[in-house]
């Protein structure tokens, strides 16, 4: 339904608006569900090739790279990561101005502006990072899909952290709880990230070293749970704009002569 907005002063027709929980669950959802459905894809029909290692041991579980190389599964995961990059970008800039404008108001957590920026460069890294590792598959060029891997956890990992702080300093002066539960879960998911992060690195190098069966199926296993507690962090923006709507409005304007 269109409906008038007024704008800098003008009136213009108002053409989609969204809640932003509802927005956020939708670019979550995306690379959720093509992920679930390219490692069932795998495991259903790909099975030897995408459990094979250079070991030739037994495996039971697809790694992600793996999964979202083979053919459907490659196209359907870059068709979720694709279609989902955008609202990333917007969710991005979105803190950016949302820390900007709390953090410059309050000294002296003022300090903290500057970590904002670094905050909005790992957001974008990560997106960037994750556009890389889906459309160059390991089948493909590995090495740059490996860098681009590791790029993304890192990055990941920098920015759950900056954020972490962000929101430390918001809990600190706000009043309202959504903002302590935020805060609360941000850091949970951040421990669990990394954690995961450690046991999949530990079963990576212990199937590269000593080949022994099921190394590799402990890290894929390890590599689902810090992709999907990387999902649960960036969830947790529904607590943080709550409130908060996406409004696309037609940019077209009458002027007299």
């Amino acid at each position: 339904m269109l409906q008038g907005s007024s704008v800098f002063g003008y009136e213009r027709p108002l053409l989609i608006r969204v809640s932003f929980s509802t927005c956020v669950l939708a670019t979550v959802c995306l690379p959720l569900l093509g992920l679930i459905t390219c490692v069932l894809i795998s495991s259903t029909f790909h099975f030897e090739d995408s459990t094979g290692t250079h070991c030739q041991v037994p495996n039971y579980l697809p790694s992600i790279s793996a999964s979202i190389s083979l053919s459907p599964e490659c196209h359907i995961w870059r068709f979720c990561i694709g279609l989902h990059s955008a609202p990333r970008f917007l969710l991005a800039f979105t803190y950016f101005k949302f820390y900007r404008t709390r953090f410059a108001s309050k000294f002296p957590e003022s300090s903290l502006c500057s970590l904002t920026c670094l905050n909005l460069t790992f957001s974008i890294l990560e997106n960037l990072s994750l556009l890389l590792l889906t459309y160059v598959s390991s089948s493909e060029t590995f090495f740059v899909h490996k860098e681009g891997f590791l790029l993304f956890i890192v990055s990941s990992i920098i920015h759950m952290m900056i954020t972490c702080r962000l929101w430390k300093a918001i809990k600190k002066y706000s009043l309202n709880p959504e903002d302590a539960k935020s805060h609360h879960w941000k850091v949970r998911f951040l421990f669990f990230n990394v954690s995961c992060c450690v046991f999949a690195g530990f079963f990576y190098w212990k199937h590269n070293m000593y080949c022994e069966s099921g190394s590799y199926t402990f890290f894929a296993l390890f590599e689902y749970l810090v992709v999907f507690s990387n999902m649960a962090f960036h969830l947790t923006a529904v607590w943080d704009f709550k409130t908060r709507e996406v409004m696309v409005i037609s940019s077209s304007e009458d002027k007299d002569f």
